[in-house]
């Protein structure tokens, strides 16, 4: 057995008993009202522990909505539900194939049970199952014309195997409400991944053993801003990996291919790319190995279970923290290839020292 399917699986057999438990009290229900009830305070005893009833509250009443359902978002979904965050909307109508039974845990292999329905809709009801505390739905639609007024619903926006243009106009829209609104992307490339992260301006506490703790402020810039600071201006320990996608993205967007729409045979004209962006960026092609950009290309829309997990952690583990208001975010950007076992921070562009 695939040992995240085991794990997951695992994990959902506990909680289904402490559901039924609590459930035999008379629980159930009260997510949104403005103090935990007796019935969550018992189902989240253990984590309320480690982050405290206030952002356990907090996460009761956010609202998260998530666009693109694959092997990676479905981890994080995984992990706030079990969590108990207010509510989940999933957002893919794409329908299911025999790819997505590669990394997705929670579609079945039972043709008769997904065939000709969305990923969205076969997923809602595994993930309704891991925790009926939280609310979970699908908003049918496409990403990339949803309206101000459908963002102004949420307070968490994830955007995955979306476009470069769709997450641009997505980021830009989380930015002109006049609420705050957290956004991310994250992408699974087979054994490499990554996490972008804008939470505008946040404030949160940072507290550290020994001391006491302290109010911080951080100012994050958006996708766009992010993407267009030069390369010769970034560290020279800057990680590879965020130059390849850079590459990449771009040679999709170029040539108006969906995420992951490469092969192979795509490999010399993205290598012709990496040249013209190299030389226009003052930047050496060395720091965008040949090695990675065919790794890249050749992983298409492959997503590999284990880096999945990882990703779909760490995003979880981060999404709590903005919620919260409590430990120090990731800014901006977050790296992870299986290759070396590594996850890499970048703060792009780099903040000033003090």
């Amino acid at each position: 057995m695939d040992l995240s399917k085991y794990v997951a699986n695992l994990i959902l057999f506990f909680r289904r008993l402490r559901i039924r438990a609590f459930r035999a009290m008379g629980g159930g229900g009260g997510g949104a009202e403005e103090e935990l009830t007796a019935q969550e305070t018992a189902l989240y005893d253990r984590q309320i522990r480690v982050w405290g009833v206030d952002a356990q509250k907090r996460l009761s009443k956010a609202h998260v909505l998530v666009c693109g359902v694959n092997g990676t978002t479905i981890e994080f979904c995984k992990n706030i539900v079990l969590a108990g965050v207010g509510s989940l909307s999933l957002m893919d109508d794409h329908v299911v194939t025999e790819d997505d039974l590669n990394s997705n845990f929670l579609i079945p292999h039972d043709e008769s049970i997904y065939g000709g329905r969305s990923r969205a809709d076969v997923c809602c009801q595994s993930l309704k199952d891991f925790n009926p505390m939280v609310r979970v739905d699908v908003a049918k639609g496409d990403p990339s014309l949803i309206d101000g007024e459908f963002i102004d619903k949420f307070d968490i926006i994830v955007v995955s195997c979306a476009s470069l243009k769709t997450k641009l106009f997505i980021n830009d829209n989380c930015r002109k409400r006049n609420k705050h609104i957290a956004f991310y992307s994250i992408e699974c490339k087979d054994s490499c991944g990554e996490i972008f992260v804008d939470l505008q301006n946040h404030s949160y506490v940072q507290k550290k053993p020994g001391g006491d703790p302290k109010q911080q402020e951080l100012a994050y810039p958006s996708l766009q801003e992010a993407i267009d600071v030069p390369w010769k201006s970034l560290p020279k320990k800057t990680t590879k990996l965020h130059f390849a996608m850079r590459v990449l993205e771009r040679y999709e967007l170029s040539e108006g291919r969906e995420p992951g729409e490469t092969s192979l045979s795509d490999l010399p004209a993205v290598l012709a790319l990496r040249k013209d962006m190299c030389d226009r960026m003052s930047l050496n092609e060395s720091q965008i190995p040949t090695a990675l950009l065919e790794r890249l290309v050749a992983a298409g829309k492959k997503e590999h279970p284990p880096v999945c997990a990882i990703l779909g952690g760490i995003l979880g583990q981060e999404v709590i923290k903005s919620i919260s208001c409590k430990g120090d975010p990731v800014k901006n950007f977050f790296y992870f290839d299986a290759a070396d076992g590594k996850g890499v921070m970048e703060d792009i562009p780099p903040t000033p020292a003090d």
